[in-house]
């Protein structure tokens, strides 16, 4: 008997077709004593036609007084799913029920279409399962303490599953998609990439962090917190995905890099002209924090020694662009900065791998790529496993399979 929770993405929902296709392979792979928990994304682009319905209403439904309503309107997309899926499982003669994020005790924080999880009392879970139902859950969200719903962003409903894996203490938590796996880089984009059959939640982290699409950076983390292996694997196909769990058992271990990621979504923003003093990177930041924005790549460059005068180079979320703006107008006018310039036409790609820690060279393998590519760099930032490159998002595609070719040639 085995406790197995299986997240089904919106691609895999998008139909009622499909919602009927999903319930027939669980049941066809259900061994008799085994309790299913389903994670359910909203169908297809269910979430993206909902938003446009705000922006028919304001074209910035994202606004800090609106984003309790958008949690409220974003999570009907998950209850058409979860509804329409225990309905399947019922037509071929299995019980079921569909229950919310509020419904599985999901505790999240209040920061709305931004939530984070605090803890889960699935008590109401553990009952239905013991009844002999498959539980099917809305992914994508919980409630804080006032019971309002929150949504927890995009990819959401994979830190549903992990988390709620980890809280009825599930033996495996299955991650189906429209991809077979974890690539060394975007299949779509690069044709030779290979699919791994194991990586480290440290590195997978690393790579969704970074723009690989496949996983929430919260639902790895979530996954190492609990210990428990998450399997992607396809929708569409038998075969056998990727695992990621704590360490390699099966892989050659003798590798500089384990994929190339990269992400289209960003901006960047320069406050130019500002004092080279204490407390200015701490005044623009802190604003930002406030905002509930995250900034990634941060470069300080000194215009002037002369006049001690600095420009503060920063990227973030393109979905945050609008009100980090606003923010930064705000504060580049309390410290005096020349001006703010925003640029749009970027992407951010990166190579990550725990091989590279005590290997010379790979940074400077990863430059001369993108130079026989003549490709420029903007900003460049590093971790402890990982290389990122700023660089324009007309150039990303060559870029990405130029890096892929020099590590993954043979």
């Amino acid at each position: 008997m085995a406790l197995i929770v299986k997240k089904f993405g919106g691609s895999s929902v998008a139909t009622t077709e499909k919602i009927l296709a999903v319930a027939e392979r669980i049941l066809n792979e259900k061994k008799p004593d085994d309790k299913i928990v389903v994670v359910v994304s909203a169908m297809g682009d269910s979430t993206d036609n909902l938003i446009n319905l705000a922006e028919g209403i304001d074209r910035e439904p994202y606004k800090a007084n609106y984003l309790r309503e958008m949690d409220m309107l974003l999570t009907t997309g998950e209850q058409v799913s979860i509804a329409l899926l225990a309905m399947a499982f019922k037509k071929f003669g299995q019980p079921a029920i569909s229950l919310t994020g509020s419904m599985i005790g999901m505790r999240t924080n209040s920061v709305h279409t931004k939530g984070r999880i605090l803890g889960i009392k699935p008590q109401r879970v553990h009952e239905e399962l013991n009844k002999g139902q498959i539980v099917v859950v809305a992914g994508f969200q919980g409630a804080d303490k006032f019971g309002d719903p929150v949504t927890l962003g995009r990819g959401g409903s994979d830190t549903s599953a992990v988390a709620l894996a980890g809280a009825l203490h599930a033996d495996e938590c299955e991650i189906f998609t429209d991809v077979d796996g974890v690539y060394s880089a975007d299949p779509r984009i690069v044709k030779n990439a290979r699919k791994m059959k194991e990586i480290t939640y440290f590195e997978m982290l690393e790579m969704a962090r970074l723009g690989a699409g496949v996983m929430q950076p919260r639902s790895v983390e979530m996954g190492q917190y609990f210990n428990i292996p998450i399997h992607v694997r396809s929708t569409f196909t038998n075969d056998t995905g990727t695992i990621i769990r704590e360490d390699y058992t099966v892989e050659d271990k003798d590798f500089e890099i384990r994929g190339v990621a990269h992400d289209q979504k960003v901006a960047k923003i320069a406050v130019l002209g500002v004092s080279n003093t204490p407390g200015i990177a701490h005044t623009i930041f802190s604003a930002l924090a406030k905002a509930n924005i995250d900034v990634d790549m941060i470069v300080q460059s000194i215009r002037n020694i002369d006049k001690n005068i600095t420009d503060m180079v920063f990227t973030i979320a393109l979905e945050d662009l609008a009100e980090a703006k606003k923010v930064v107008d705000r504060v580049a006018e309390r410290v005096n900065a020349s001006s703010v310039l925003v640029e749009e036409d970027v992407a951010k790609v990166s190579i990550v791998g725990a091989g590279m820690l005590g290997s010379p060279g790979i940074a400077a393998r990863m430059f001369g790529a993108l130079a026989r590519a003549d490709i420029n760099i903007d900003i460049i930032s590093t971790s402890e496993i990982s290389v990122s490159c700023l660089i324009k998002a007309s150039q990303l595609t060559e870029a990405v399979n130029s890096i892929h070719d020099e590590f993954f040639s043979d």
